[in-house]
Formats: structure tokens, C-alpha cells, sequence
């Protein structure tokens, strides 16, 4: 969350700075959106995040992307101690 924060930020000033609006005038951010015509950062982000995971569900090449998808971890417990030693 906080990579979107920065994101919003950051997608904020450069909106405020397309329309030539500084903080001291104290615009509501929905309306520098509504004269910008920009959709919001966080949900562009989330449609090309699932459309990746779509092209990458489809593919049948075998390369690692579906791979690390389906991939589960071990389950149980890792046993106690250091590693072993191999010659004592």
C-alpha cells in the first residue's frame, strides 16, 4: 500500500501541474480529476496487474510464470539445528 501512496502522489502533482493548479489554492483533487479527465492511478495499476496474470495463464510454453502460480510450498516443519556437517 504504501507504493500505491506514492503512486497517488505523485500522479496528483503531475495532474496539478498539467493544469497549472499549486497546493496553495486548495483545489479538491476531484476536481483537478474531473478537468484532467485521468482515471486514477491505483486503478490502472490493477487492470494491467490482472491482465498480466491473464497472458500469463494462458500460456502453455512451459516457462516459469505458470509455474511459480501453481507452485506450493512445503508443508511441515524444518528440523532443528544447524546444517550438517559432511565429513564428521
Amino acid at each position: 500500500m504504501g507504493l500505491i501512496r506514492r503512486l497517488r502522489v505523485t500522479h496528483r502533482a503531475m495532474e496539478r501541474a498539467m493544469l497549472g493548479v499549486f497546493l496553495r489554492d486548495q483545489i479538491r483533487n476531484e476536481k483537478t480529476r474531473r478537468r484532467t479527465r485521468v482515471t486514477d492511478i491505483s486503478q490502472r495499476v490493477a487492470k494491467l496487474k490482472w491482465q498480466c496474470a491473464w497472458h500469463i495463464a494462458r500460456r502453455t510454453d512451459g516457462r516459469w510464470g505458470l509455474k511459480v502460480l501453481e507452485w506450493r510450498p512445503r508443508t511441515g516443519k524444518r528440523s532443528v539445528g544447524g546444517q550438517m556437517t559432511s565429513g564428521e
